[in-house]
């Protein structure tokens, strides 16, 4: 069996997939493959992966982005019709042949020469997930930080393992991105070679819900709350490219509309999450802090984008019990004397 499976999902980054191909094969670890998920490529990209799996590079282990010089697993290609992110990512995760998963998106890179600490570590401490840390790059791939803040300041990187409902609660922040872990295969996935049905995979396995924006945030905590042994490493290994023209940077009208729904939908499927916690007798305070961060973002949104329709959004809000906010910041304050109020004074400062 292989070790780790790397999961790329690929869709129109043929200026960037090879830098991000080239950082896989360049790591101090022999026992991996990598899966290239081409989501219906309209540019070179579908061309690029299936140079890459009959390329030397796959079989030799050499690549140009570093001086490691090993064997690898071969790099499999998977054709599909565009159907998203997560249809993707779903895609790799059905035929991954690795003990452990790993994704990456295909416009991001890992840093040389980390996964053999990380599998060192994992195997020493019998780990279900290890969360590393990442870093964000500009198109230069200069390391930047594009929000002026801490992006770990509530993040705790100890590597003391924990249960992941602990670990969710008191070490983990808002920062959901499933690119940041090595999982265990059959921690999301049933081991068990029966055909996968629709029912089976409601019941036994964690995918990532199909056609939706911030399917991390929905995906990690299921992942997580599943998990027994976690931990974490204070290795930066990831390179997160933040790119003009990326899914927040710039956005057709519809498809900001689309985001405020979705992120409707989120607080919905977070809060049956915190439900379903809560009956295994298990309390989360994590799910409270994540659902206070969408509702302000909510409302920073639709004081900018949605501001004529602010009284639907309202209402949508306060039906799902979300308002007055669980949190203590400046905007939380304001939004619970007054979400109206805030709205109004929000749109008119950024007039």
């Amino acid at each position: 069996m292989t070790k780790l499976s790397f999961i790329v999902p690929v869709y129109n980054v043929a200026p960037y997939l090879r830098k991000c191909v080239d950082s896989l094969l360049a790591q101090d670890y022999d026992d991996y493959e990598i899966i290239l998920v081409d989501d219906g490529s309209t540019d070179e990209s579908g061309t690029i992966c299936d140079e890459y799996a009959v390329s030397p590079l796959s079989a030799k282990g050499t690549s140009p982005f570093s001086e490691a010089d090993h064997s690898i697993a071969p790099i499999r290609v998977i054709h599909q019709p565009n159907a998203g992110l997560s249809a993707a990512r779903n895609a790799g995760i059905k035929c991954a042949e690795g003990k452990y998963l790993c994704f990456v998106d295909s416009d991001d890179y890992w840093e040389p020469n980390v996964l053999g600490g990380l599998m060192e570590q994992i195997e020493h401490d019998n780990l279900d997930v290890l969360r590393f840390k990442y870093q964000n790059v500009n198109e230069r791939y200069e390391t930047f930080n594009p929000n002026k803040l801490d992006p770990f300041k509530n993040d705790d990187y100890s590597n003391e393992v924990t249960d992941g409902v602990s670990f969710l609660n008191s070490r983990f922040g808002t920062a959901c991105y499933a690119v940041m872990f090595v999982i265990r295969r059959d921690l999301i996935i049933s081991n068990d070679q029966s055909p996968i049905t629709n029912d089976k995979c409601e019941k036994d396995n964690i995918f990532f819900t199909p056609g939706i924006y911030f399917e991390d945030v929905d995906w990690t905590p299921r992942m997580l709350t599943r998990a027994n042994r976690v931990a974490s490493t204070n290795t930066i290994v990831y390179n997160y490219l933040v790119r003009r023209g990326s899914i927040t940077k710039a956005m057709e009208q519809n498809k900001k509309q689309k985001a405020m729904n979705d992120k409707i939908r989120l607080i919905s499927s977070l809060q049956k999450q915190a439900e379903d916690l809560r009956n295994r007798g298990r309390y989360n305070r994590w799910y409270e802090m994540m659902i206070a961060s969408i509702v302000i973002g909510i409302i920073s949104k639709v004081s900018t984008e949605f501001y004529e329709e602010r009284g639907k959004y309202i209402q949508q809000l306060y039906q799902l019990n979300v308002l007055p906010i669980k949190a203590i910041s400046y905007k939380a304050m304001l939004i619970n004397l007054s979400p109206n109020m805030a709205i109004a004074l929000m749109h008119f400062k950024n007039k």
